[in-house]
């Protein structure tokens, strides 16, 4: 009873931290629809690619350039009290003996280790998410619609929060499962064998999330027909994509920003637009978008990130095992942990991964930014669409601060900057400007 009311109070002091964090000021209103041309963005003699991009940057009031800086640093401010939050999640579960009491419960029920393991995970996924409510319910509804940027009701909002506790309580316990075989197989040597299975996991659900995990929340169906539909097909296949691996979803349900991406693996793999970026965008921004998606698709962008990635982990795990022994050695008694091998120590474990992820954040992103920007260019090239593509870094940046400091992007930004994407654009119009497209005035181009 007494570890009970621990956990509530651990819960109601998390709702009290979500009620104090919510002030923030209304949603300011979005770029009006259709593609805005600044005059300084014209082709000329006298153009040049920096009074382009300050005068596209100014597109932005100073009150939404003010509430976009507010949501994007905040955001790095949501980074830490995440990990602090979890890493108090974690001393909550091993102090209170609550950890302990999980494993044997598994024993119990089941002498096989990998069994045990399993029915471990499954309730710390249920303990731990419910722990974690206050800290995810601020960030993913109360935050997101103080600033004007999700359309779910908090029922909506529940379901799909169920839907992935639920794809978790199925996928977790197997992998975690694996994880430990490994650890009980391979001795010190287990750090090894996780990378490696680490990466073919990925990768298998890499292929598999287009077909059975995305559309569990969004319906993805071909593009609608018009002439958009058109040109977005044309581009695609003259970039050796097929027809049927550029769809459309339904994010307009869950969410006000424009998006695409590209998913799967092998015979899966897919470019999907959302449907706010084809209602409330001009053509030139969704085939500039489209550009920059099928610049990850032709360059392989997926399988390179997955194994740049899985290096990364592959150095959380080192550590891990460099660490987790002495903790053990220190902590491991009092908390009534067994060994590298026991399913109660999973909360430590995972406590000095997340701190190894969250210093690693300047390496993760940079990785990441590296490859946004390889897609930029790409995107440039093909689509040929310099200001449909400034509109839309501009679009984004409604919520993503424009013009970051340098030691700033690199460590927070897993994308180049809003200004850095309108330069580059009109960079490529400073030597294209000669490009029937770019020439082409605004009342043509919606």
């Amino acid at each position: 009873m007494k570890r009970l009311r621990q956990l509530l109070v651990l819960v109601v002091l998390g709702f009290l931290l979500a009620g104090s964090l919510l002030a923030v000021a209304a949603p300011a209103t979005e770029l009006p629809p259709g593609l805005q041309i600044p005059e300084a963005a014209r082709p000329g003699p006298d153009f040049n690619a920096e009074r382009a991009t300050d005068a596209y940057v100014n597109l932005l009031s100073p009150e939404q350039r003010a509430q976009s800086d507010a949501y994007f640093e905040g955001g790095y401010w949501l980074q830490l009290w995440d990990l602090l939050y979890g890493l108090a999640v974690a001393w909550i579960l091993l102090r209170s003996g609550l950890s302990r009491k999980m494993r044997d419960i598994g024993r119990r029920m089941s002498k096989r280790p990998s069994l045990v393991t399993m029915i471990y995970v499954l309730q710390w996924l249920l303990i731990g998410s419910l722990l974690m409510l206050p800290l995810t319910i601020y960030s993913g509804f109360f935050r997101e619609h103080a600033y004007g940027l999700a359309t779910q009701t908090f029922g909506e909002w529940s379901v799909d929060q169920l839907k992935e506790l639920l794809i978790s309580l199925i996928i977790l316990p197997v992998v975690i499962a694996l994880l430990y075989g490994a650890v009980r197989k391979t001795g010190e040597r287990w750090w090894i064998w996780a990378t490696g299975g680490a990466f073919v996991l990925i990768l298998f659900f890499m292929m598999i999330a287009p077909v059975f995990l995305d559309p569990v929340f969004n319906d993805y169906k071909p593009l609608r027909q018009g002439e958009v539909r058109e040109q977005v097909l044309s581009l695609a296949r003259a970039n050796m994509i097929p027809d049927n691996n550029v769809v459309e979803f339904d994010a307009s349900k869950q969410t006000t920003r424009i998006s695409a991406n590209v998913s799967g693996f092998l015979g899966t793999t897919r470019v999907a637009l959302n449907d706010n970026l084809l209602d409330r965008t001009s053509k030139p921004e969704i085939l500039a978008v489209l550009g920059h998606e099928m610049g990850h698709y032709v360059l392989n962008h997926g399988l390179r990130l997955v194994i740049y990635m899985t290096l990364i982990l592959g150095l959380g795990f080192w550590v891990v095992h460099r660490s987790f022994d002495r903790a053990l050695l220190r902590w491991g008694p009092r908390f009534g942990l067994e060994g590298r091998a026991d399913p109660a120590a999973l909360p430590l474990a995972l406590a000095i991964l997340s701190l190894f992820f969250f210093f690693a954040t300047p390496l993760t992103n940079s990785v990441v930014r590296q490859a946004e920007a390889e897609a930029d260019a790409y995107g440039l090239n093909a689509a040929q669409e310099p200001n449909g593509f400034a509109m839309a870094a501009m679009r984004l940046s409604t919520y993503r601060k424009i013009k970051p400091g340098v030691l700033e992007e690199i460590i927070f930004y897993d994308h180049p900057s809003g200004y850095a994407r309108v330069h580059r654009s009109m960079l490529w119009l400073q030597e294209h400007q000669d490009n029937a497209t770019a020439n082409a005035g605004a009342q043509h181009r919606q």
